[in-house]
C-alpha cells in the first residue's frame, strides 16, 4: 500500500469525506484503488450518480483486496448490500484475517438480519486491529441481544482504546465518538434497569458538558427510555431537561414528538411552536421543524398544516449552498415541503394539485419516500389500487418493511414465510412508539390470517394492540358515564320544551353505528343515487360539540356537553344549522345540482342522534347492524388513525364488549325517543340481499329506485375511512362469521358485553329557558342594567361559578358606583378566565375608579403563565378572545 492510500484511509476512517474528495482530485493520476476511494467520497457525500459514474470504469476482479474492501463500502452506501456481501465474502477465501473486511461483512449481515454471524466477524475484527467505530457497532448488537456482560466488558475495552486514540483525531469526530460512548453507558443501564443510576449520571453530566452536547445527550435518553416503553419517564427527563436549558428548540421538537405519539395534539402544536419561535430568535434554521408541524397538523388543522408547508418552502427557496449545507440537501428540503404541501392539498380534497406536486417531487427524487408513500396513499383513496401498488413496490426496494406495510394494506401479501418472519424481526426493533412497532405488527397479523394461520395472527394482533394501550388515554370507565351524560341530557323533556327549534331540512342523512359494522358499505350503496352524495366522514357534528365546549370554556361557565344543550335558544340553532347546512352543500360538486341528500357517515354519530335530532328533526338516520363478533374481531385487526381520538377502545377486547353494550343501550334510548324514525339495516342483510335492502333504504330517503347503486365498486369517489380497500370490491360475503376463526379467543370480548351497565348518578343543571346569558347582554349594551343583572344574577343561581354572569354583575354593579362589590365579581370572573386579556383590561379601569392605581398598574403588567398561552392558543380561538370585549362605558360581543 502506498504512502498516499494509507493517508486516504486515514481520512475514510476519520470520516473526512470533504477532504478526502479534495485530496483524491489533487492528485495528478488516479490509481484504481484511489478511483474507488473518490466514489466512497461522493456516496457519503450525497452523490450517488457521481459515484456510480467513478466506478463505472472499474473492473472489480482487478482490483487489490483493500480496494475491494472499499469497492464493497460504496454498494453498501448506494443501497447495494446484496453485492456488497458477495463482493466481501468472495474476497475473504483471499484474505480471511483481514479487519475491514470482516467489520464490512458484519455490517452486511446487520443490514440482512442476521446478527447472530456479525458479532462474531466484528469480535474478530477488534481482535485483529481496534476501532472505534467497530466497537460501538458490537456494543449495539451486544445491547439488542441483551448479551449485558460481554456490552460491559467492551465498553471498557472501548474506553480504554478511544482515551488513547481520541487526540489524533479532528474534533468534530471527537465530540462525536464522545457523544455515542456516552450514549451506549446510558443504554447499558437501562438494559440493566438502573434507571437511577442512569439518572444521576446523566444529571452529573449537565456540569461539565456544554448544551449542545448534553441536549443531545439527553435527547438520546429520552429516546432509548421511549424504546423500552417509559414513556412517561422519558417526558419527564425532557421538562427536567428544559429547567436547565428553556430554550433549547431540540428538546421542545422532542417534547411535541412523545405528545403527538400520545394523541396529546394541541400541545405538541404548542410546543413546535415554541421550538420554531426559538431557533428563530436563535437564527436556527427552521424548515425542519416547520416540516414536522405540519406533518402532526395535517389531520386536525388543515390550515396551519398549509401555512407551515408553505413558509417552509419559503424557507428552502431562500437557502444558498454553504460549508454547512450543499446543493443536494437544499434540493432535499425543497421536496420535502412540497411533499407537505402535497399532504395539505390532499387532506383539503384538492387531488388534483396533490397528485401534481407528488409526481413533480418524484421526477426530480424517485426514491424520495414520504413522496412516494404520500401518491400511493392518494391512489388508494382514489381507488387506483394498480398504480398505488406500483409505487409501494418501489418503496420495498428501499425501505422493506415500510413497503410490505404499504402492500398488505392493499391486499398484496408476501408469498413465502420467510419474509413474515424478517418483518416480524424488524417489528421488533425498538423505536419512539416502544418496544416494537405495533402498526407493522398488526399488518402482519392480516399477512397471518390470510395464510390461515389464525392463532399466529391473534397472537400478533394481541402483542400489537397492547403495546398501542400503553400510549392510549382511552378510558371505559368515562366512556360509560359520558354515554349515561347524554341519555339524561337528551330527555324527553328537553324535546318538549324545545319545540320547533330545529331546521326543517332534509338534505343531512347520517350513517351510522359500530365502527367496522358496515357503515362505509352502507354509503357507497346510497352513493350510487344520481340525487344522494356521500362526502364520507364529515364530522361536522362532533365539531359542533367542539364549538359547544369551547363556548362553555370561553364563557366560563362552568357548563360541559351534553349539559348545556338546554341552554340553545331558536337563534343560536339557527345559526349552528345554517353552517352544517353550508358545509353539507360544498362537498357537492357543481355538476351535481339533483343533489337531494348529502350523506355523512361518521359511525360514532350514534352517541349524537339526541342533538341531530334536535338541530335537524327530520333528518334520515340510518343505523347499522352487524354480528357484534365480527364487529369486535374487525376493529381489534385495524390500526386506526383516530386511536387517540373516538377509536382508542378498538385495542382491547373487553373495551370493544363494553363499548358494544354502550351502543346498544344508547340506540335503545334513542328509538324510545324517536319511535319509527330511525332506519335499522343489518349488514349481514345488505349482503344476502342488497337489492333488497337497497331499495329498503331509498324508500325511507324518499327517492325513486336506481339500479346502478349495487355497484358499489364503480364508484368514482374518494375514501379515506379504514374500509379503502374494501369499498373498491364487489359486495362479498367472506367477512361473515369472521369471528368463527378466533372463538377461543373472545371471552374478553364476552365479559365486557355481558357485564351489568353501571355508572355513576348523574347530576345535571337545567336552565329554565335558554339564552340568558345573550339576553342578559343584549339588555347591558341597551342600558337596561336592572333587567341584564336579572338575568344575570338568575344565570349565577343555577351555575354558581359562572364567569361571565360573574363578570357581568360585576360591571353592572361598578357602573352602578357599588364598586367593592362590582370589582369582587370582575375578579371571580377573570380568575376562571385568566387568558380574557379585555376582562383585565376592564378590571385594570375598575381599579383606578376604586383608587386602586397600585392593583390596575399590576394587573396590566401581569404576563399571563404558559399553561395560560397554551390554553389561549389551542383552546380558544383569538377571535373569540376579541369579542368578549366588555367595556365599562360599552360592551360588545357576538352569539354563538
Amino acid at each position: 500500500m502506498t504512502g498516499s492510500l494509507i493517508l486516504l484511509r486515514r481520512l475514510v476512517e476519520m470520516r473526512q469525506f470533504e477532504a478526502l474528495q479534495e485530496a483524491v482530485f489533487s492528485l495528478p493520476a488516479l490509481s484504481s484503488a484511489e478511483q474507488v476511494l473518490l466514489a466512497l467520497a461522493q456516496a457519503h457525500l450525497g452523490q450517488p450518480e457521481a459515484a456510480r459514474q467513478t466506478l463505472g470504469v472499474l473492473i472489480p476482479a482487478e482490483l487489490e483486496v483493500d480496494a475491494r474492501v472499499d469497492l464493497a463500502a460504496v454498494h453498501l452506501l448506494l443501497g447495494e448490500s446484496a453485492t456488497a456481501q458477495a463482493l466481501l465474502e468472495a474476497t475473504r477465501t483471499e484474505a480471511p484475517d483481514h479487519s475491514l473486511l470482516l467489520a464490512r461483512l458484519a455490517a452486511c449481515y446487520v443490514q440482512h438480519q442476521r446478527e447472530e454471524e456479525a458479532i462474531p466477524l466484528y469480535e474478530c475484527s477488534l481482535r485483529l486491529q481496534p476501532r472505534i467505530d467497530v466497537y460501538q457497532q458490537l456494543l449495539r448488537l451486544y445491547l439488542q441481544s441483551e448479551a449485558l456482560h460481554q456490552a460491559d466488558e467492551t465498553l471498557v475495552d472501548a474506553d480504554r482504546f478511544w482515551a488513547g486514540e481520541r487526540e489524533h483525531w479532528p474534533a468534530q469526530q471527537v465530540a462525536l465518538h464522545d457523544q455515542q460512548l456516552r450514549g451506549l453507558r446510558l443504554e447499558l443501564w437501562l438494559a440493566r434497569g438502573d434507571f437511577a443510576r442512569a439518572d444521576a449520571w446523566l444529571d452529573a453530566r449537565h456540569a461539565e458538558l456544554a448544551e449542545d452536547d448534553y441536549c443531545g445527550l439527553l435527547t438520546g435518553y429520552v429516546q432509548r427510555l421511549a424504546e423500552r416503553g417509559r414513556h412517561a419517564q422519558a417526558g419527564d427527563a425532557l421538562r427536567h431537561g428544559l429547567r436547565h436549558y428553556p430554550e433549547h428548540p431540540d428538546l421542545y421538537l422532542q417534547h411535541a414528538e412523545l405528545a403527538e405519539l400520545q394523541g396529546r395534539i394541541p400541545h405538541a402544536i404548542a410546543l413546535l411552536h415554541r421550538a420554531i419561535n426559538l431557533a428563530g430568535q436563535q437564527q436556527k434554521i427552521t424548515l425542519p421543524l416547520r416540516l414536522k408541524l405540519a406533518s402532526v397538523a395535517t389531520q386536525g388543522h388543515p390550515a396551519l398544516a398549509r401555512t407551515m408547508a408553505e413558509q417552509a418552502l419559503e424557507e428552502a427557496g431562500a437557502l444558498t449552498p454553504s460549508p454547512d449545507m450543499d446543493a443536494a440537501q437544499i434540493g432535499h428540503w425543497l421536496a420535502q415541503a412540497q411533499v407537505a404541501l402535497a399532504g395539505a392539498d390532499a387532506q383539503e380534497q384538492r387531488y388534483a394539485g396533490a397528485e401534481a406536486r407528488y409526481i413533480d417531487v418524484l421526477q426530480a427524487h424517485p426514491q424520495l419516500l414520504p413522496a412516494l408513500q404520500g401518491l400511493g396513499q392518494l391512489y388508494m383513496q382514489l381507488g387506483r389500487i394498480d398504480e398505488a401498488v406500483v409505487l409501494f413496490e418501489q418503496i420495498l426496494a428501499i425501505d422493506p418493511a415500510r413497503g410490505h406495510a404499504a402492500l398488505i394494506n392493499a391486499r398484496r401479501f408476501p408469498q413465502d414465510e420467510e419474509t413474515l418472519i424478517r418483518l416480524e424481526n424488524l417489528a421488533r426493533r425498538p423505536g419512539l412508539s416502544g418496544p416494537v412497532q405495533p402498526g407493522l405488527l398488526l399488518q402482519l397479523a392480516a399477512a397471518w390470517e390470510k395464510r390461515k394461520e389464525y392463532a399466529r395472527a391473534f397472537t400478533l394482533a394481541n402483542e400489537a394492540n397492547a403495546a398501542h394501550r400503553a400510549l392510549l388515554r382511552y378510558d371505559p370507565v368515562a366512556h360509560r358515564q359520558s354515554c349515561a351524560r347524554i341519555r339524561h341530557a337528551f330527555s324527553r323533556s328537553l324535546y318538549d320544551h324545545r319545540r320547533h327549534i330545529g331546521n326543517d331540512s332534509t338534505l343531512p342523512v347520517f350513517v351510522l353505528g359500530m365502527p367496522r359494522s358496515g357503515t362505509t358499505l352502507i354509503e357507497q350503496i346510497l352513493a350510487g343515487h344520481s340525487q344522494i352524495h356521500g362526502a364520507g366522514e364529515l364530522g361536522v357534528i362532533p365539531s359542533t360539540i367542539a364549538r359547544l365546549e369551547r363556548w362553555e370554556r370561553h364563557t366560563g361557565s362552568g357548563h360541559h356537553y351534553p349539559d348545556c344543550v338546554d341552554d340553545l335558544s331558536a337563534d343560536v340553532v339557527a345559526g349552528i344549522t345554517a353552517s352544517i347546512l353550508k358545509e353539507l352543500r360544498e362537498t357537492v360538486p357543481e355538476n351535481a345540482s339533483e343533489v337531494r341528500h348529502v350523506v355523512d357517515k361518521l359511525p360514532h354519530n350514534f352517541e349524537n342522534i339526541g342533538l341531530i335530532k334536535l338541530l335537524f328533526p327530520n333528518a334520515r338516520i340510518i343505523s347499522v347492524r352487524r354480528d357484534p363478533r365480527d364487529i369486535a374481531i374487525s376493529n381489534y385487526f385495524t390500526d386506526y388513525a383516530a386511536k387517540h381520538g373516538g377509536m382508542g377502545f378498538a385495542y382491547d377486547l373487553q373495551w370493544i364488549g363494553e363499548q358494544l353494550a354502550d351502543h346498544n343501550l344508547l340506540m335503545h334510548h334513542w328509538n324510545q325517543l324517536f319511535p319509527g324514525e330511525i332506519l335499522e339495516v343489518r349488514y349481514e342483510d345488505v349482503v344476502s340481499d342488497p337489492e333488497r335492502e337497497a331499495r329498503r333504504m331509498l324508500a325511507y330517503l324518499g327517492v325513486q329506485w336506481e339500479p346502478q347503486v349495487l355497484d358499489t365498486s364503480e364508484l368514482d369517489r374518494p375514501v379515506k375511512t379504514a374500509s379503502v380497500w374494501q369499498v373498491r370490491q364487489p359486495i362479498y360475503q367472506t367477512a361473515r362469521e369472521r369471528w368463527r376463526r378466533y372463538a377461543d379467543f373472545l371471552a374478553p370480548l364476552t365479559a365486557g358485553t355481558n357485564a351489568k351497565i353501571v355508572h355513576e348518578p348523574v347530576e345535571m343543571v337545567s336552565l329554565p329557558v335558554p339564552g340568558m346569558q345573550t339576553e342578559g347582554i343584549v339588555y347591558y349594551r341597551q342600558g337596561k342594567l336592572d333587567e341584564a343583572e336579572m338575568l344575570f344574577r338568575r344565570l349565577l343561581h343555577h351555575l354558581p361559578e359562572h364567569a361571565t354572569a360573574h363578570f357581568m354583575v360585576g360591571l353592572i354593579y361598578v357602573r352602578k358606583g357599588h364598586l367593592a362589590d362590582g370589582i369582587g365579581h370582575m375578579e371571580k370572573g377573570l380568575q376562571a378566565c385568566p387568558w380574557n386579556a379585555n376582562w383585565r383590561r376592564d378590571l385594570a379601569q375598575a381599579y383606578e375608579l376604586a383608587g386602586q392605581p397600585e392593583k390596575a398598574q399590576a394587573l396590566r403588567s401581569r404576563h399571563v403563565s404558559t399553561d395560560d398561552r397554551v390554553m389561549s392558543v389551542i383552546d380558544v380561538d383569538q377571535d373569540d378572545a376579541v369579542s368578549l370585549d366588555f367595556s365599562i362605558r360599552t360592551s360588545a360581543t357576538r352569539p354563538f
